[in-house]
């Protein structure tokens, strides 16, 4: 066996451990797993254990239920380039690039706010928000509080409360912003974390 094919093999060897791990720690039982990958039980069993080799068609599913990369699953070894690769993305006019890969939380995006003034429409949800102003004015509305924000002030509250912002109507915005849930990393919490982030973009909640 050659220097390739050995580290091949040893990873494979780590993929029941870790989705082991994974799964315990969202707090998901091999059932409710089974029903929303459509793997069964038995099969999940034998995966997790070892017992089992794992295939790209068993590993798909999961790191869909997982919200986790296909290489953040198996652990694949590292190049050597510790360069994170960013891909922005365009919604409603809004461009957001996520700074957080690994499943948790907290969720980071960077976000830029075009400078158009749309009309406030206000959300709630659990979790805590903090927002960071890079370049570019922010308005933001929490409850009855009404205020703009410069580059270099930062605002931080209860999402509970019903909030929005947009930009200044003058000017693009840059913003660094995080969502905290509270619970760990369950199901709940990235549900959470999608639903601000279509409020983030300018969305309907999800």
């Amino acid at each position: 066996m050659d220097e390739h094919e050995a580290v091949i093999d040893a990873t494979l060897e780590q993929i029941g451990p870790r989705l082991q791990a994974l799964r315990l720690r969202r707090g998901t039982t091999l059932a409710e797993v089974a029903s929303a990958t459509g793997i069964s039980k038995s099969t999940l069993s034998r995966l997790e254990t070892g017992q089992r080799r794992a295939s790209l068609e068993l590993l798909l599913p999961l790191a869909r239920m997982y919200r986790v990369s296909l290489d953040d699953l198996v652990g694949a070894p590292e190049t050597g380039d510790p360069r994170v690769r960013l891909r922005p993305r365009r919604v409603n006019g809004r461009t957001v690039v996520a700074l957080t890969r690994q499943p948790g939380e907290r969720h980071a995006w960077k976000i830029i706010v075009p400078s158009e003034a749309s009309e406030p429409k206000l959300t709630s949800h659990e979790g805590s928000s903090w927002m960071y102003v890079l370049t570019g004015r922010i308005r933001l509305i929490v409850g009855d509080r009404d205020i703009m924000l410069e580059a270099g002030e930062v605002a931080e509250f209860d999402t509970r409360t019903p909030h929005w912002f947009g930009a200044d109507g003058e000017h693009d915005a840059e913003i660094l912003t995080i969502f905290g849930a509270e619970g760990g990393h369950g199901p709940h919490t990235a549900d959470l974390a999608t639903r601000h982030l279509a409020e983030v973009l300018g969305g309907p909640p999800r």
